[in-house]
Parts: structure tokens; C-alpha cells; sequence
């Protein structure tokens, strides 16, 4: 792990030094809103295609996954044929999923995470996490790569699988990204913006937290110290700390 040596001033310099970074901080935050007002203002295309799901009680069509809201957020779970966990990464986020669908299905907006593998396949996996938000199945349909999340291996090799709106250098055909929806009165749907990669850190609400800390996110590589939350060291069922 990493270690930090300071400057260890006094208060009165230690002021100083955090009002100049509290301007730079409220800049960046009036930065975030004309991002975000320029994210919502982004074109939006006609989702004409006919998508098909499966959920725990047989096939769903994209309108039923709004759950009768106007605003769809589906997060592409890494989650393929023949596994049996799902992404750690994946799952890392996927943890913040439930505390916030307290507030969203509130505020007209519903969750869903979609995976590439049959629906039966991670049900035991969602079971072991404790999860309760809405995790459907594309299995079958084109759904994943239309929305460049998902390619065949042969894909992969040739270089055709479009990632983050590139060629995807890498070997995996299965990855991350966030895709939302909005369904006007009369039940046309409409595909509003995707992201995907580094896109999502602003869905990692330990991120935050991490970035508030001396030592920071602390990682070699991104996720690289992430685990599935039953696997920390020191941690009983139910995913808390053993001294909790």
C-alpha cells in the first residue's frame, strides 16, 4: 500500500492552502453542471429495433423494463454464458445499485442491469450478493452489441468490436458500460446516452469517499484491489466487517 509524507504546517497556513483549493473545487463543480446540461442535450435516437428480455417471470419487451417510469437506466453487467460470478468491478458497482433505487424508483427513473448470459445463470451469483435491483437477461437478442458492450470472439480477433466509441484493443469480449432511455406518452422510445470505461466512475459512490482519503483510490491499476464483497478478508456472510 501506498504511504504519503506531508507538509505539516500550521492551521493558519493549512487554511490558506484549503480556501485556494475550495475555489478550484467550486469551479470544477459549475464545470460538472454544464457537463451534465451538455450531456442532456445531447440528440436522442428512436429505439425502433424490438428487444427482447427474460426476467423471473418470463420474456420483457425495452417498454417493460421502464416499470411504468419514463426514464431507464440499464447498466450492462459483465455477466456472459457459462460463468458463475459475475465482473468484480462489475459487482463492485453493482453494490451501490440498491441504496440508490430507493431514491430513483421515486423519481421516475428505473434500474435494470442486463446481462449477455441466460437469465438462469446468475440468479445463484445475485443470491449470494443479496441484491434486489431488476437484473434481466439479453440472452438471445442482439441487445448487447447493438450497444457495444458484448462481440464474438471473432470479432474480438479482427478488431470489430467497437468499445467506447473506438476499436477495442484489448481480448475480452464482454464489458461495462451504462446506456439510458427515455419513453415519451405515446410509448416511443428513445436511446439518450451510453458510457462506458472510465464513464462510470461517477456511478462508484466508494469511489468518492476514496477520493476524499490521503492515500486517494490507491490502486495500481483500475479496480486491480476490488473483490467480490464476500471475499474481503475479516468479512462474514452478509457482507459486514467482522468487528460490525
Amino acid at each position: 500500500m501506498s504511504t504519503v509524507k506531508p507538509d505539516v504546517v500550521s492551521r493558519e497556513q493549512w487554511l490558506l492552502a484549503r480556501k485556494q483549493l475550495l475555489l478550484n473545487e467550486k469551479a470544477f463543480t459549475h464545470q460538472r453542471d454544464e457537463l451534465s446540461a451538455a450531456r442532456r442535450a445531447l440528440p436522442w435516437v428512436r429505439i425502433d429495433k424490438h428487444y427482447v428480455f427474460e426476467g423471473p417471470a418470463g420474456q420483457l419487451t425495452l417498454a417493460d423494463l421502464f416499470g411504468g417510469r419514463s426514464q431507464l437506466a440499464i447498466y450492462h453487467f459483465m455477466f456472459a454464458k457459462g460463468w458463475t460470478e459475475g465482473c468484480p468491478g462489475c459487482s463492485f458497482l453493482a453494490d451501490h445499485f440498491d441504496g440508490a433505487n430507493l431514491h430513483l424508483a421515486n423519481h421516475d427513473v428505473a434500474l435494470v442491469a442486463v446481462s449477455h448470459a441466460p437469465f438462469a445463470e446468475f440468479q445463484a451469483f445475485k443470491r449470494r450478493m443479496g441484491w434486489q435491483f431488476d437484473w434481466v437477461s439479453s440472452h438471445g437478442s442482439s441487445f448487447n452489441e447493438d450497444f457495444q458492450v458484448s462481440a464474438s470472439a471473432e470479432n474480438v480477433a479482427a478488431g470489430e468490436f467497437i468499445y467506447n466509441y473506438e476499436p477495442n484493443t484489448g481480448e475480452e469480449p464482454e464489458l461495462p458500460g451504462l446506456s439510458v432511455f427515455y419513453r415519451n406518452e405515446s410509448g416511443e422510445i428513445f436511446h439518450t446516452y451510453s458510457t462506458y470505461a472510465r464513464g462510470l466512475d461517477i456511478l462508484v459512490g466508494a469511489y468518492n469517499f476514496l477520493d476524499l482519503m490521503p492515500l486517494g483510490r490507491n490502486e495500481g491499476g483500475t479496480m486491480d484491489w476490488v473483490r467480490h464483497h464476500d471475499k474481503y478478508e475479516g468479512v462474514k456472510a452478509g457482507g459486514q466487517s467482522c468487528c460490525h
